[in-house]
């Protein structure tokens, strides 16, 4: 059981989500979470069929401000999280082991 994702457990990884519990207990900033699990058949899956979402083991979380940004991608680094990509109003980050590790991109 995590402290603040209840609502996202549906279908997610349950370590996946023990770890971002841990990275927003360190950031001490809310995380909003746009996007988690997403079904094989939803729109963005269909456009990306090997998206970490699909397998529950990705979250977008909302940064809409540089300061929040700032601590949320602090919190996911600082607990382990290394896959992390950043938007402009959004942070996405994963905990996929079939894909490259240690990278950070932009959207």
């Amino acid at each position: 059981m995590t402290k603040y994702f209840k609502e996202v457990e549906y279908k997610m990884d349950i370590d996946f989500l023990a770890k971002l519990d841990k990275a927003r207990e360190f950031a001490k900033v809310p995380f909003v979470i746009n996007s988690a699990y997403r079904n094989p058949d939803h729109p963005q899956s269909i456009k990306n069929p090997t998206s970490s979402h699909i397998k529950g083991l990705a979250v977008d979380i909302r940064t809409t401000d540089s300061r929040t940004r700032y601590k949320v991608l602090n919190a996911l680094i600082h607990v382990g999280f290394n896959r992390i990509g950043i938007a402009d109003t959004f942070i996405h980050v994963d905990d996929d082991k079939d894909k490259s590790q240690q990278v950070i991109w932009t959207y």
